[in-house]
């Protein structure tokens, strides 16, 4: 049964209709608690032409109610532009506090909860997505995104991307039968999502904030970095973890800047290998060894003798 408060029952009980996004779902609910009320739709598709007439009855006296289908309407869901109208209008709103994926997503994180931005839903294309993602990275707080389920490993792939392994949360089905929560870094959540396929059910992510500017250990930064290697290739994977935790992605000569992504390489095949079930060895390397001529001495080359055409 849809969790609902006494507050909200009472209200629906008293009022003298109730505009709601789907008429159907909504009677399902009122059965449900033995109500009965007339039905108005309003959705995003009939807002424009059934708001006047509901900001009228609630001109005339009339008490109307706003349903949402599931969660806090206005979260993401139509009805601001009835709520602005009736506060310009000068008539009175209040609101019934119930179900809202936000705020429960955010407790089952065990994410910081101190300070959170709900930036709603993502642009639906990669780029545009992206473009939103890097207005976002910096924002100190933790961050509570809305996704199709369709979209939900494009979607963490590019967070991937633009954040980096950040901690994060995939929330679906929240205060229903099959509620579930998946935790782990976010090239983690893109790599299963990827292989599972999309997840039934809405689906609600929650991202930590961006790492503060610290020394990371260097078993931290390898845990970082094997995620990484999941969902990215070696430089792509160095360049994120640089961007999460603050180290730099080479060092101050080519040859050392080799080093590093020799060693980001040898990490890839260890975890493949070890997903694989297999030992990984890695190549021995053979020193080689250029000879030069003695301090003083010149090297001389002896000329070829001319020949006569």
């Amino acid at each position: 049964m849809p969790p609902i408060s006494r507050s909200a029952l009472r209200v629906l009980n008293e009022v003298d209709a109730i505009a709601c996004e789907d008429t159907r779902v909504t009677a399902k609910l009122l059965a449900i608690h033995g109500i009965s009320r007339p039905l108005l739709r309003y959705d995003e598709h009939t807002a424009r032409t059934a708001g006047p007439a509901l900001l009228q009855r609630v001109a005339s006296g009339e008490r109307i109610a706003l349903v949402s289908d599931a969660g806090t309407p206005l979260v993401s869901e139509p009805g601001d532009r009835l709520v602005r109208a009736c506060i310009d209008a000068g008539l009175p709103v209040t609101a019934i506090p119930g179900a809202s994926a936000v705020t429960t997503a955010i407790t089952l994180s065990g994410l910081p909860t101190g300070r959170f931005l709900f930036a709603g839903f993502l642009a639906e294309r990669s780029a545009a997505r992206r473009r939103d993602l890097t207005e976002l990275a910096g924002v100190p707080a933790t961050l509570v995104l809305l996704e199709s389920s369709r979209r939900l490993a494009a979607s963490l792939a590019d967070m991937t991307e633009v954040l980096g392994p950040r901690e994060a949360a995939v929330a679906r089905e929240l205060t229903k039968l099959f509620e579930e929560v998946r935790r782990g870094p976010l090239p983690e959540l893109a790599a299963h999502y990827r292989a599972a396929g999309p997840p039934k059910g809405e689906v609600t992510i929650v991202v930590a904030p961006p790492p503060e500017k610290r020394p990371v250990a260097e078993d931290e930064a390898d845990r970082l970095l094997d995620a990484a290697l999941l969902e990215m290739s070696p430089r792509d994977a160095a360049a994120s973890v640089a961007k999460a935790t603050g180290l730099p992605v080479d060092r101050s000569t080519p040859g050392q800047s080799r080093s590093r992504t020799s060693r980001v390489e040898r990490r890839r095949c260890r975890t493949a290998a070890a997903q694989a079930g297999v030992a990984f060895r890695p190549a021995r390397r053979v020193p080689v060894r250029v000879a030069t001529a003695p301090a003083g001495l010149a090297h001389h080359r002896p000329r070829r003798p001319h020949r006569s055409r």
